[in-house]
């Protein structure tokens, strides 16, 4: 137990260095900088102007601004929490601060922690910044430090089995079959119904993760009333919801509405308390609280006592419906909760106070395997049981500080409890996603040679001709990695050039109009974020490749990240890395390299330079397996 404490301790040591590292961050970025150099980091956005507003639920004001210094680079995404501000002298002070629902090129829409649009918002040169979220750490040292003096209660025993001290408790397994899982898929449907403490599903790419888990979730509601379900991101908590209410599952989205995808929007408390037969009176009741206070606040101290006791009347009055709302408000909140079956918010969310005091039979945990120790006790403190799904051989949680890394914060309770007790753990072992050839290297360097390819992968091809897999060698070709001044991020434009033109010739080899028929969609996959830029600008801003810009419906462009979970028909990688000095970075991640070497359905081809990247055990390993099933190419077969 002793053992336990230290190791609790020091993750709560580390997560506050992680605090402070990403503070470090964020001040480097915004304080004492002018807007010119915020800009160019990628965290301000000036000028915008306000083009519209509205009204969406829960009464909240939405805006939509758009920016005059078009396609530069920022970080601005859905969720974020940012500050809207003017430049003019006369309203340097004013700030106002909200959340953003979506950014797309351009235009950023956000939801406004206000009721009205303030009048200097129409006025003069206005800005976004992007702000530090503080809120997340304090949840999260929050939660440890709860788990730290948890000696009793259930949060106590969990402590002991997740973190290996104790032996997990399961009943007698009894074989139930759900006809539409594997046998896999249904081994590990088992072991969660037959847990009394953890159970762990184990994903590896296109095997099926999170309809197995959806499928014990609905299984667990035949015992149970209500489960709560989490994920570290919205998006992957959107996608569960989503999954949940093609089955009919009534579902209750938790978090703020500019954080959920559009069409979840309707399952969002906010929505769900509009939608509610008694809104109408609570919006009556609060507008009658305003108005008697607004009556009550124009009496001046110069009145007569007739006057004070008018205006006692009104502030009594204005008491009353308050009280009354607030009444009704707690009402429809029971109401809507005892209309649910799956509570659904982020690990981060579980702490929203919605919850508070709320307990759940059984805590469902998606993507566990990117989710911070920290951030995953949050809903576990909400728990008599806990199931997690997720891949610890795919990506890690996103950690700023290096030395907080290296001393253990990116190993996640998902990964723990795999390893201390992997009798609580099923892996997944029939995927859907890739034929053979694209899947075997993944499946013997990562998971024991464990995995098998199902029949339907036989006809992912393009054509019967066109092999599924390539590596093509740049070695020796004078394609040369370069840095970015501003960011220092990494890029290499002939090899981004070669990989364009490559993907044009396999679109006409293939057949333009029979890939656009069939709509498969292709992803450009690069490891840096310079190199996706290249990409974006050689096909959108450029006229070099026409016939790429022509499939910009079908096309994705991005990092390794932002495909994780994702599928696409044809996958281009580009690797960048190509130095004398056999420097390859952060490419040395091989959970990352496992991501991007297992999006593809019908066609992987990777483009490298194999002299820099040989350097590394992990790309030698992948080089033998390219040459043992013929798939090796060099650049020189393709250069004119």
């Amino acid at each position: 137990m002793r053992n336990i404490q230290e190791e609790l301790k020091n993750s709560l040591k580390l997560l506050k260095q992680e605090w402070e590292e990403d503070l470090i961050q964020y001040k480097k970025k915004f304080l004492y900088t002018s807007i010119s150099d915020k800009k160019e980091e990628g965290v301000c956005w000036y000028p915008v102007q306000l083009k519209r507003s509205k009204i969406g639920f829960g009464e909240r004001l939405i805006i939509e601004l758009e920016r005059f210094d078009m396609g530069t680079p920022h970080v601005f995404q859905s969720g974020k929490s940012v500050s809207i501000f003017s430049n003019q002298a006369q309203f340097q002070n004013q700030r106002i601060n909200g959340v953003i629902n979506q950014v797309k090129k351009d235009i950023m829409i956000v939801t406004l922690q206000a009721e009205d649009v303030p009048e200097w918002m129409h006025q003069g040169k206005l800005g976004v910044d992007l702000l530090f979220d503080e809120a997340s750490y304090r949840e999260m040292e929050s939660a440890l430090k709860a788990v730290i003096k948890s000696e009793k209660g259930r949060l106590g025993e969990l402590k002991e089995v997740l973190l290996g001290e104790k032996v997990p408790d399961l009943n007698p397994i009894v074989s139930k079959k759900v006809d539409q899982l594997n046998s896999s898929q249904n081994e590990a449907l088992n072991i969660v119904s037959a847990s009394k403490d953890v159970a762990i599903i184990h994903g590896p790419p296109g095997t099926g993760k999170t309809t197995t888990l959806v499928a014990s979730i609905v299984q667990a509601l035949e015992g149970h009333k209500q489960v709560l379900v989490c994920a570290p991101s919205n998006s992957a908590v959107d996608y569960l919801v989503e999954k949940l209410l093609e089955l009919n599952v009534k579902t209750l989205r938790i978090g703020h509405p500019a954080r959920v995808e559009d069409h979840i929007l309707s399952q969002t408390l906010d929505a769900k308390i509009a939608l509610h037969d008694s809104y109408k009176d609570l919006k009556r009741l609060k507008k009658s609280a305003d108005d008697y206070r607004k009556l009550g606040q124009k009496h001046k101290r110069t009145f007569g006592p007739e006057e004070r006791m008018q205006r006692r009347r009104m502030f009594d009055e204005a008491n009353r419906c308050k009280d009354e709302a607030e009444s009704l408000q707690d009402y429809i909140m029971y109401d809507i909760f005892q209309d649910t079956q799956v509570v659904a918010c982020t690990l981060v969310g579980a702490a929203n106070s919605a919850l508070k005091g709320m307990s759940f039979p059984i805590v469902f945990i998606d993507e566990a395997a990117q989710g911070l120790e920290a951030a995953t006790w949050i809903p576990i403190q909400k728990a008599a049981k806990v199931v997690m799904a997720g891949d610890h051989c795919q990506l890690p949680p996103t950690i700023k500080s290096y030395e907080a890394a290296k001393n253990g914060l990116s190993e996640t309770l998902f990964e723990k409890v795999i390893k201390r007790k992997p009798e609580a753990s099923k892996m997944l072992s029939l995927q859907y996603r890739m034929p053979q050839l694209i899947m075997g290297f993944s499946s013997k360097y990562f998971y024991h040679s464990g995995l098998r390819a199902a029949e339907n992968t036989l006809q992912h091809f393009l054509t019967p001709d066109e092999p599924v897999l390539e590596f093509i060698d740049t070695a020796g070709s004078g394609f040369t990695e370069q840095q970015e001044e501003e960011s220092l991020s990494t890029f290499n434009l002939e090899e981004a050039r070669f990989s364009l033109r490559y993907l044009e010739n396999l679109l006409k080899r293939t057949g333009i109009a029979e890939i656009k028929t069939k709509q498969w969609n292709i992803g450009l996959i690069a490891p840096y974020r310079a190199q996706v830029r290249r990409f974006n600008e050689l096909v959108f801003e450029s006229y070099e490749f026409p016939n790429l810009r022509s499939f910009s419906e079908l096309l994705t462009i991005d990092s390794i990240d932002g495909f994780q979970g994702q599928e696409r028909d044809i996958i281009v990688i580009s690797l960048v890395r190509s130095n004398a000095k056999g420097e390859i970075g952060f490419l040395a991640d091989t959970r990352r390299m496992n991501v991007a070497l297992t999006r593809a359905k019908r066609k992987l081809i990777v483009v490298g330079d194999s002299a820099t990247l040989s350097i590394h055990p992990f790309y030698n390993s992948f080089f033998d397996y390219i040459d043992a099933n013929g798939c090796y190419k060099s650049v020189y077969e393709y250069l004119d």
